[in-house]
């Protein structure tokens, strides 16, 4: 299956689309939830469906392994690349796609080849499928999400700074009809507790419940009524979508000559005939149950990160049984395992070329949380999770990536196990300290009654994002269970996206105009930024401005979704909405203050700010004049796009006139040594940020937290900056993560890089994030496996949130880039994610070989 895979390229099926508009066009007037509902019942029931040979877990996105398709009900505009429509999205917002690189390799279709066209710079569509799509996608004009958000969002007081934030990529998109979900934790609970039919009956109940009862307020009662008959509907279509698919086993089992193979689609026939009404009996069923509705909440809505969360802890007690019945040995279960990784492997997601490559490389951010604790506070680590890591071992896909939640109560043999995958360049698993991630919950869902039980049972969504979770009692077999239930809210990363630091900051210096077009995008702020104190108070003062204005229109957009879009599938699945009648949207999951503000280049920003303090303020080496001049003439030297290179150290110089202020830049005080002058403008910073954002309100009238990470967004926001103060270069990458050393800068040593990311408190925000790159030589063998492990302890026990490795040999990395066709297999870990080097945009390239290579451990 996976030699398959890499021999497959990314396609768009017009499949989900046509049918869903051809419903949905038929029922005007109705209400929207219920028309929704009804559009993606028929979806799911005309879906081709496809098993490959080898399956033991099938169903697909699409008809094709490597398949996804457009949502015109959501973002249209993109999809349609040539004519007005395009041209206009670009000038009020799509300003990325421009500087967005796409890597060449691998599954993407960059250009159209034979009868095949490229939509979106990564999908091949067949030519003969195109009328088909421009016909559904230009059906939605006027009537997308993303073209009433447009309507609405023009009211917002002084839209127009919006418009030019976005053109200047200030800011990367417009998560309200891009991403409207995602980087979350999947509930699988009521389909492994009822089963289909027990879900369908549940809701027939509560219909007879409601129908007429105005409810508690008046207001919002009779919603109810219509979430349960829009539950309903959609779950009789994810019925018949199983149930096809297993007729067509049952086809190809009745073709079959060689009799293993026969063998394998009957029982592929009879799992999911069993699972399309009842609660699973056993694990594999349980398994290809989770694996149909996490399908159906991605073709619900454009979803990035969904992750299956406590997936280990979940179906445990289905393992547990099997095993202790002799129906399953270690072996089978490892096998299965590693199906399941390659089905989530095979999960693309079509969107913007902006979005799809230049935040995400291609990666889908399907999650696994292993370890942490019980309900009780134990070490909820079990032997399940370890054959989930040996998967990871045996057959190394980028998905599902795995995070360790780690707590000094997990045993060590699990620890050191986790570690040996690490060590085989994997990328995964990623750490994540579990108290922390305790204490943000708790900090920020305590005001909706966020308890201690409820956030141990936190997991992580998406890449990196800390996803509130909740426990709930299993009961299987006559024994009873308590397990992890999954998210227990929305979207735990929707709101302000990517804002760009060291953007910003360029336009402090250049009192609002955007030095790479000319064109003005804030205010003029009118002052002379004669001290350290005044730059600062300026710098605020815009970063208000930004997050101000884009919230409010963010705000906008969220509520055109939940109204022309409501999420059903997820919803159902989220604690407390069933219970309750409601849709996420309207705020029926247990919690919702969900809305962030998310950064990119904070590193650059402090050391940045950093070089301005030192070398023009305190001891007056410079001017702030002689520097800009040389920011505006990228300090001698070409430009990034110019020479090819997106990393500092392959940068070509042209002229010597600003040697020396560049040298006072490269050699001021850098983040990432452990020194105070550096570390405590960092602090400074991050105190700033996580509590200005907290004035702001999301849609749901809740506070918005600070949120930290850059995924890819790096690479196209390096590519619009100019020089920056810190003494990098026009248009190279940005610095990775949000508490990672730029590449090259970090002298000291790992554990003075801890000292300098652990100088604020993590529990403030989401996602402080650090990558390290570490030559395998260094940690060799089992002393080296347990230098690794103390590594993590140490930056565990100091407060860090996340640590996460690329083990691997740089030079090895330059032989992929110039030698891709060799390295078709090569992973590597780029953010929060792990994914093919050679799918990889070269700007991220750039930056990963430019990392700090660490060959010793001291």
């Amino acid at each position: 299956m996976r030699d398959l895979y890499f021999e497959t390229k990314s396609s768009a099926s017009v499949e989900f689309p046509y049918w869903y508009t051809r419903r949905w066009n038929q029922l005007e007037g109705e209400i929207p939830i219920i028309r929704r509902a009804e559009a993606l019942r028929h979806a799911f029931s005309h879906l081709t469906p496809t098993i490959f040979p080898g399956e033991l877990l099938v169903m697909g996105r699409t008809l094709y392994l490597r398949g996804s398709y457009p949502m015109p009900w959501v973002s249209q505009s993109f999809i349609l690349e040539t004519g007005k429509r395009y041209e206009e999205a670009k000038q009020r917002g799509l300003a990325g796609e421009d500087v967005v690189k796409v890597a060449k390799g691998g599954g993407n279709v960059t250009q159209a080849i034979g009868n095949v066209i490229s939509v979106a710079g990564k999908f091949g569509l067949r030519k003969e499928e195109y009328p088909i799509l421009k016909e559904v996608t230009t059906s939605w004009d006027g009537k997308s999400v993303e073209d009433l958000s447009l309507k609405y969002e023009r009211m917002v007081p002084n839209y127009e700074t919006k418009e030019a934030i976005m053109r200047s990529l200030v800011c990367m998109y417009d998560s309200g009809y891009t991403l409207p979900q995602g980087r979350e934790v999947i509930s699988y609970y009521h389909p492994l507790q009822s089963g289909i039919d027990g879900m369908i009956q549940y809701c027939h109940g509560q219909i007879e419940r409601v129908a007429g009862d105005p409810g508690t307020d008046g207001v919002n009662g009779m919603d109810r009524l219509y979430f349960y008959r829009a539950a309903a509907t959609v779950l009789e279509g994810i019925k018949t979508w199983v149930l096809n698919y297993a007729s067509e086993a049952r086809r190809l089992a009745s073709t079959e000559t060689d009799l293993d193979q026969k063998n394998e689609y009957e029982e592929i026939a009879s799992t999911l005939e069993w699972v399309s009404s009842k609660q699973p009996r056993i694990f594999r069923e349980a398994l290809q149950l989770a694996w149909v509705f996490h399908l159906a909440v991605l073709a619900e809505d454009n979803f990035s990160g969904l992750a299956p969360g406590r997936l280990g802890q979940i179906l445990y007690p289905w393992w547990k049984q099997d095993m202790e019945s002799g129906l399953l040995d270690r072996k089978k279960t490892l096998e299965l395992l590693e199906c399941i990784r390659m089905k989530f492997t095979e999960i693309d997601l079509f969107g913007p070329k902006m979005v799809i490559e230049g935040i995400q490389s291609g990666s889908t951010f399907n999650n696994v949380s292993l370890g942490g604790l019980t309900r009780e506070g134990e070490s909820a680590a079990n032997e399940l999770e370890m054959l989930m890591i040996e998967a990871g071992m045996t057959c190394e896909t980028p998905q599902p990536t795995m995070t360790i939640l780690y707590d000094e109560r997990l045993p060590e043999e699990y620890l050191l196990k986790a570690v040996e995958c690490n060590k085989t360049g994997t990328g995964y698993p990623a750490w994540v300290n579990n108290n922390v991630a305790m204490e943000f919950l708790l900090k920020n869902y305590g005001p909706e009654g966020m308890t201690l039980d409820d956030a141990r049972a936190v997991a992580i969504g998406g890449c990196l994002q800390t996803a509130a979770c909740a426990w709930a009692e299993l009961k299987l077999n006559g024994k009873k269970y308590v397990i992890p239930r999954g998210g227990a809210a929305p979207a735990t990363d929707v709101g302000v996206h990517f804002l760009n630091l060291p953007k910003v900051l360029e336009l402090v210096l250049f009192d609002g105009l955007d030095q790479r077009t000319g064109q003005r995008v804030l205010p003029s702020h009118g002052s002379k930024l004669e001290t350290y104190g005044e730059l600062w108070e300026t710098y605020k003062k815009y970063f208000r401005e930004v997050v101000g204005i884009l919230i409010r229109c963010n705000n906008v957009q969220h509520d055109v979704w939940r109204k022309v879009t409501p999420s059903v599938v997820n919803s159902m699945l989220k604690p407390d909405c069933l219970e309750k009648g409601m849709q996420i949207g309207m705020m029926g999951s247990r919690y919702n203050a969900n809305f962030s503000v998310n950064i990119c280049g904070g590193i650059n920003l402090v050391n940045s700010l950093t070089s301005l303090k030192f070398n023009v303020y305190d001891n007056k080496k410079i001017t702030l004049e002689e520097l800009k001049e040389a920011l505006r003439h990228n300090f001698g030297f070409k430009k990034a796009e110019e020479v090819g290179s997106y990393s500092l150290m392959d940068q070509v110089r042209l002229s010597h006139s600003w040697d020396r202020v560049h040298h006072l830049c490269m050699n001021a005080p850098k983040y990432g040594n452990d020194e105070p002058y550096a570390d405590d403008i960092l602090r400074e910073w991050e105190e700033f940020y996580c509590s200005v954002v907290r004035e702001y309100k999301s849609l749901f009238a809740k506070p918005l937290y600070a949120l930290q990470l850059s995924v890819s967004t790096h690479g196209p926001m390096g590519a619009v900056n100019i020089a920056t103060p810190d003494g990098r270069l026009h248009g190279t990458t940005l610095a990775d993560a949000s508490v990672s050393a730029y590449p090259g800068t970090d002298l000291n040593g790992p554990y003075a890089l801890f000292n300098s990311a652990t100088c604020f408190d993590h529990s403030n925000s989401q996602c402080t994030q650090m990558n390290l790159k570490i030559h395998p030589s260094a940690i060799k063998g089992r002393e080296g496996s347990r230098k690794l492990l103390e590594l993590i302890r140490s930056y565990m026990r100091k407060g860090g949130f996340h640590i996460q490795f690329n083990i691997v040999d740089s030079n090895m990395l330059r032989d992929a880039q110039a030698h891709p066709e060799k390295y078709r297999d090569l992973l590597v870990r780029v953010a929060g994610f792990t994914h093919y080097w050679v799918e990889l945009p070269k700007p991220i390239q750039d930056e990963i070989i430019a990392r700090t290579e660490y060959e010793e451990l001291t």
